[in-house]
């Protein structure tokens, strides 16, 4: 698994050359799939063409550099319709509003998670607040669009506090205990409480039947946070964007 950062930058190597023809510019997400379809390429000697890798055709991906077998794996996208229609659509997920097909605004992507043998896209981190941030797995995504990520109404409910949760599980791994599980949770809820007592409200908070649970102004006692924490996650995510920094 690797993120976006981890990927743009990189030099790419040819195997068969032994010699580096670019760096990683921009990674293509095609919305459709969820998936990194093609690598954009940087190079001095290119400033007419944009040219660019399908990433079925990448070899690797590692810590300082991403290789194919040939330069023929490179493509001009002007040469390729559906490349560049990808390339013109502009979807990028880092710093897009992050809202529930009902429309609630949950946050802000930070980073998003990728396999580097598929291109599939695992995951999202989400900025919740200056303090807070979840991650979000990637089939609780509906719509990749260029400026919001539209997720499920209950996509909050099941917000990871692990990138390593993202992780497609292998023969030799092994799945947490329900103790584990347990622990996790309620780590979180200490987090969560450690962040939001003694903050002020800036808005009204609501609970799920739409009644005002705390209004805006009050400051939150170590009570009010165990409300929330039992109204559910939406209810916290809420409290966590509408709280003084």
């Amino acid at each position: 698994m690797k993120k976006s950062t981890e990927i743009t930058g990189l030099p790419i190597i040819s195997i068969q050359e032994g010699q580096e023809i670019g760096t990683v510019k921009t990674l293509v997400i095609n919305p459709e799939k969820g998936s990194i379809d093609f690598l954009t390429i940087e190079h001095e000697d290119w400033q007419v063409s944009v040219k660019a890798i399908p990433f079925k055709k990448i070899i690797g991906i590692g810590e300082y550099a991403v290789t194919v077998e040939s330069d023929r794996a490179v493509i001009d996208l002007n040469e390729i319709p559906i490349a560049n229609q990808l390339v013109n659509k502009k979807i990028r997920i880092i710093q897009t509003k992050v809202m529930t097909r009902k429309g609630q605004l949950l946050g802000e992507t930070a980073e998003f998670y990728t396999d580097e043998d598929t291109g599939n896209i695992l995951g999202v981190e989400i900025q919740l607040s200056d303090d807070a941030s979840a991650v979000l797995a990637a089939e609780e995504i509906l719509t990749y669009g260029k400026d919001i990520l539209i997720v499920k109404e209950d996509a909050s409910e099941r917000f990871l506090n692990s990138v390593s949760l993202l992780n497609p599980i292998t023969s030799n791994e092994v799945l947490p205990s329900e103790g584990e599980n347990m622990g996790q949770l309620q780590s979180l809820k200490n987090k969560q409480m450690e962040l939001l007592v003694g903050k002020e409200l800036e808005a009204n908070i609501y609970d799920l039947n739409g009644n005002i649970l705390f209004p805006s102004g009050r400051i939150l006692s170590e009570q009010d946070v165990q409300k929330a924490q039992e109204e559910g996650p939406n209810v916290v995510v809420n409290l966590s964007m509408n709280v003084n920094a």
